[in-house]
């Protein structure tokens, strides 16, 4: 991967795109800074997003994703962007996604190789936020999506309490789950799905996987919808993530607060010891380096979400009180 800096002050980085081809794509302004507090540039986020490319890549591949710009810097008003924005190469893929609500269809990027994250950099993306599916089965999610998301008075010590007997339930459902700090103070585990279910089927799974989380831990976690309702120290099991069009910040995105931080992949057993604003911008790309892509092998195998459906219809987990939860 090269560059080289035109007249203009812009900047050409060559990415190795599909069978040996050299992609160049232009960075303008790039000493645009984008993090005040951290100093980090466009260039500095080019740069990153280079050294995790195939994580992130994996993580965004053939999914519909939404782009968050930011394009006077992250201190700035924020552009959540489902249509890809104009000027693309035509190299670009794209996937065409039809929102009932507003009875219209849209173009929606598709990353297919790392050089489409670096041109979504250019056009002033910070964070990358894909479906649960892909653009092949684009009702169908492939992915079950499990949120920790801490309440105001619930620190990381109880997200990791919860985390752990997550990972113990999936154990006994003989499933692989795949941790990844959220940017934030939460956590997501990410489970590959055989893509045979419909988006309400796999919320009202992922709602029964949490009813189960709640009743091994009565007093640290809640499938509460309402927040209002919700104990306040307690950690949220969002099962609304898995609904139609609801996106999360993909595994290496960079997330917009003034630390720079990290989605960052983890091992299991790093849970207990791992400090959420340790990974940033500034951190992660001697992790890669040394640790490569931990969630390299999350498509090895596709489980099936039969047990918890199961579970569902025991519980009559329909998604109680949560149909303004719902999205199209």
């Amino acid at each position: 991967m090269g560059d080289g800096t035109k007249g203009d002050g812009s900047v050409v980085v060559q990415v190795p795109g599909p069978g040996g081809i050299l992609r160049d794509v232009r960075i303008s302004s790039p000493d645009r800074i984008y993090f005040a507090e951290a100093g980090h540039t466009k260039l500095d986020l080019v740069n990153y997003y280079l050294s995790v490319a195939d994580g992130i890549t994996r993580a965004l591949f053939e999914r519909p994703c939404m782009l968050h710009r930011f394009p006077r810097g992250t201190a700035e008003k924020k552009v959540h962007q489902k249509k890809l924005p104009a000027g693309a190469p035509d190299w670009i893929q794209t996937v065409d996604i039809f929102f009932p609500r507003y009875e219209r269809t849209v173009s929606e990027l598709c990353v297919t190789e790392p050089a489409a994250v670096l041109w979504a950099v250019q056009m002033a993306t910070v964070e990358f936020h894909p479906w649960n599916s892909r653009r092949t089965h684009v009702e169908h999610p492939d992915e079950w999506r499990i949120d920790l998301d801490p309440m105001p008075d619930a620190d990381f010590a109880r997200v990791r309490r919860v985390a752990g007997v997550v990972h113990e339930v999936l154990d006994e459902l003989g499933i692989v789950g795949y941790p990844k700090t959220s940017g934030g103070h939460g956590l997501h585990i990410y489970v590959r799905i055989e893509p045979e279910w419909e988006f309400a089927d796999v919320r009202r799974a992922a709602l029964a996987f949490g009813t189960e989380i709640v009743r091994r831990l009565p007093h640290n976690a809640t499938v509460t919808w309402w927040r209002k309702d919700r104990d306040p120290a307690a950690v949220f099991i969002d099962f609304n993530q898995n609904a139609r069009d609801h996106t999360m910040a993909a595994a290496y995105s960079i997330r917009a607060n003034a630390r720079a931080t990290v989605s960052a992949p983890l091992c299991w057993d790093e849970i207990d010891v791992a400090e959420p604003d340790d990974f940033t911008v500034a951190t992660m790309p001697a992790r890669y380096a040394e640790l490569g892509d931990l969630h390299a092998g999350i498509n090895d195998t596709a489980y099936r979400l039969d047990t918890l459906l199961e579970w569902a219809q025991r519980d009559g987990a329909d998604g109680k009180n949560t149909d303004r939860a719902k999205s199209d």
